[in-house]
């Protein structure tokens, strides 16, 4: 059997652009029993403004800084302090996930002599795997898709006083192609203990420069380990592939925040949080050829998806249809655009992959390649709020409002809200 923290294979991006290549995104995906550690993501504040404020008593005198050390050192103290506080507040939050998976591997590539694997028939085989996971109600848990990938046989959750609780099942995951990584788990036995829900944000409101701290499972190993950090971009739009340089297994992962973190394996669905104890995003990804550059997901891009799940018990992603390019000034001048802010559904050079899909809700709105959507139900689509987000504030069978600019007009669109693919 063979061990893996957060589950999964390492993922790189490469990036085109004056022949460059941008950092490798390592993102746990699991199940793949080559790779032994998945990982990702624990998010990050931290060196907080601490450091910045001992200077609040001091002034610059030609260029030589100048103040009371004393008062610079008990700053940084409340600093260390206020951290503290938040790793016992949002801690018992946080629950290690550990997973046994069985996968397959070809034996007759593996060296082995006999029986079948002459024949090269596939054999399974066992994994186990080690991610983070987010309490959301007293019985439900968010994690990272990856971290419960296909192939889970069982999953069992370590509490933060170190209580082992086995009983736990899935309640759904977005499939493999889907740009939002996240699963559900329901925690059918509790044992007689609580589970306290954390708190969460609203990710709208957070601004580049803002503290953040990160708890998760580093390495699969050390619970609850704790990272600061700061926010150092949002709406980041990421590929995310097998570091095989291997395209099939290439994911989009859009509207993601970016953050300064010590990324460790194992960290993978865990909570990124601010400096009132709430959680503004789950920790998903890392650039791994790069120092602290880090990924997650904005937490009001699942909050839909939480709503539903803890008032029905049941997983199902409501879904418009589309592929999309989240736009910014650079996009659109790229593309020659009238607008600067919305979602561009750029023609497809693959005809067998159009970025209408066909029988979507999207396709029976009369969406068409080219458009851009604006606004859904009068909210702009802009870098704190994306399509995706937006969407997933709604139920299935919803009917959206759709603000969309066609060749220069803009025009209202109606669409009904179907059901994601599962696969």
């Amino acid at each position: 059997m063979k061990d893996k923290s957060d589950a999964g294979k390492i993922y790189s991006v490469s990036s085109g652009g004056a022949g460059g290549r941008w950092p490798s995104v390592r993102l746990s995906q699991g199940g793949w029993a080559r790779h032994l550690a998945m990982a990702l993501a624990v998010a990050v504040i931290a060196v907080l403004g601490g450091l910045g404020g001992g200077w609040l008593e001091s002034h610059n005198q030609g260029g030589v800084i100048t103040g009371n050390l004393s008062s610079q050192k008990k700053i940084v103290t409340s600093q260390s302090q206020l951290i503290s506080q938040i790793a016992k507040t949002v801690g018992p939050s946080v629950v290690s996930v550990n997973v046994n998976i069985t996968s397959t591997s070809d034996s007759s590539s593996g060296g082995q002599s006999g029986g079948f694997g002459l024949f090269g028939f596939s054999q399974p085989e066992q994994e186990q795997a080690a991610g983070t996971g987010i309490i959301i109600s007293p019985d439900i848990i968010v994690t990272n898709r990856h971290v419960v990938p296909d192939g889970t046989t069982s999953v069992s959750v370590t509490l933060s006083d170190g209580t082992e609780l086995k009983d736990v099942s899935v309640i759904g995951r977005t499939s493999d192609s889907d740009s939002l990584d996240i699963a559900f788990l329901k925690v059918n036995n509790t044992d007689g203990h609580k589970l306290p829900p954390a708190v969460l944000g609203d990710s709208a409101k957070v601004q580049v420069g803002d503290d953040v701290v990160a708890i998760g499972n580093a390495l699969g190993q050390f619970q609850n380990t704790v990272t600061s950090g700061i926010i150092s971009g949002y709406g980041r739009n990421i590929q995310a592939g097998d570091s095989s340089g291997d395209s099939s297994s290439a994911e989009n992962l859009v509207d993601l925040f970016q953050t300064d973190a010590a990324i460790n394996e194992g960290n993978s669905g865990g909570p990124l949080v601010n400096l009132n104890g709430q959680v503004i995003g789950i920790n998903t990804a890392t650039a791994g050829d790069a120092q602290n550059i880090g990924f997650a997901i904005p937490i009001n891009d699942v909050q839909g998806l939480i709503d539903q799940v803890v008032k029905t018990g049941k997983f199902s992603r409501p879904y418009l249809g589309v592929a999309y390019i989240p736009l910014t000034a650079d996009v659109a001048s790229e593309y020659n655009l009238s607008v600067q802010n919305g979602a561009f559904i750029a023609p497809s050079n693959d005809p067998s992959n159009p970025s209408v899909l066909a029988g979507s809700p999207a396709a029976a709105a009369g969406l068409k390649e080219g458009d851009i959507i604006t606004a859904i139900d009068g909210t702009d689509i802009d870098q704190t709020h994306s399509l995706t987000g937006l969407i997933d504030e709604h139920q299935v069978g919803d009917k959206v409002d759709l603000t969309v600019v066609r060749a220069g007009h803009t025009i209202h669109v109606t669409a009904t809200l179907g059901t994601a693919p599962t696969n």
